[in-house]
C-alpha cells in the first residue's frame, strides 16, 4: 500500500545543523506506530540518501506501513555543516533527529534504525529507547575491516556501542552481510560474529544473516531480493 504523504525538505536539529530529509508517512487510517530511519554509506566516497540499496529497503518499509526517514548526514547534499572524521557528531545528529520526530509523534512505540556500510557505524551509536519505544538495529554490510580508517581509529567507541546494545535485554540486533563483500572477507565476518556472540552479559536478541553471492554493494537482483526477504522476515 502506498503512503499517503511524502515530505522532501530540510529539518534543523538541536545539534546545530540542518539536515536534508525525505520522509514517508503511512496512510492515517492505518494508525501506524512504527518508525524506521535509514543511514547512508560514507560521504567521502559519494554515499548519500539516494543510494539504491536504501531505496530498496524504503519501498519494503513503506509496504509494511512504517514512517520512514532517509536523510543526508551533515555536509552531504543540502545538509549543512561538515562531515566529522570520527562519526561522533553524526551519531548525535541521528539521536536528535529521532527525538524530534518522536516528540511530534508520541504514539510511535517502535523504532528501527537501519545503517548501510558506514551508516551502520552511525546507526550503532543510537541507544536502545527502552522501555516505551521498542528499539531494533539492522546493520547492513558493517565495515569491520576498514572501521579504524573510517573513524580515525576511534574503534573503541563503536565496540562499546555494540556492547551496550548486545547487553540490553530490550534490544534487537540484526547483522546482514554478503559473503563476497569487497572490504571485509567472510572469514573476518565469521570471526567477528563469533566474538560478538561471546560478549559477556549478552542479553539482546541477536541475529546474523550472511547472504550468499552478495557483495558490499548489493548490485545483483538476487542479492537485493535476498536482502529484502531477510529484512522482511526479521521485522515481521
Amino acid at each position: 500500500m502506498v503512503p499517503s504523504q511524502t515530505s522532501e525538505g530540510s529539518r534543523s536539529v538541536s545539534t546545530g545543523v540542518t539536515l536534508q530529509v525525505n520522509m514517508w508517512y503511512p496512510r492515517p487510517e492505518l494508525d501506524s506506530k512504527k518508525l524506521a530511519i535509514l543511514l547512508h554509506p560514507w560521504s567521502w566516497l559519494g554515499g548519500n540518501m539516494y543510494e539504491p540499496t536504501l531505496k530498496v529497503l524504503t519501498r519494503l518499509l513503506q509496504h509494511k506501513n512504517y514512517y520512514v526517514i532517509r536523510y543526508n548526514s551533515r555536509g552531504v547534499g543540502k545538509s549543512s555543516g561538515w562531515p566529522s572524521l570520527t562519526g561522533k557528531a553524526e551519531g548525535e545528529d541521528l539521536k536528535a533527529l529521532v527525538q524530534e520526530f518522536l516528540a511530534e509523534k508520541p504514539e510511535v512505540d517502535s523504532l528501527t534504525v537501519i545503517g548501510y556500510s558506514y551508516g551502520s557505524l552511525i546507526a550503532s551509536l543510537h541507544p536502545v529507547l527502552n522501555p516505551r519505544v521498542k528499539t531494533s538495529h539492522i546493520l547492513l554490510s558493517y565495515p569491520i575491516s576498514p572501521r579504524g580508517l573510517l573513524t580515525m581509529f576511534h574503534t573503541g567507541m563503536y565496540s562499546l556501542a555494540l556492547r551496550d546494545i548486545l547487553c540490553n535485554p530490550d534490544a534487537r540486533l540484526l547483522l546482514i552481510y554478503g559473503d563476497e563483500d569487497e572490504f571485509t572477507s567472510k572469514s573476518k565476518y565469521d570471526e567477528w560474529v563469533d566474538t560478538l556472540r561471546r560478549t559477556d552479559g549478552l542479553k539482546a536478541r541477536f541475529d546474523v544473516i550472511p547472504v550468499m553471492d552478495a557483495n558490499h554493494f548489493w548490485q545483483s537482483d538476487g542479492a537485493r531480493i535476498a536482502l529484502q526477504q531477510a529484512v522482511d522476515s526479521w521485522i515481521s
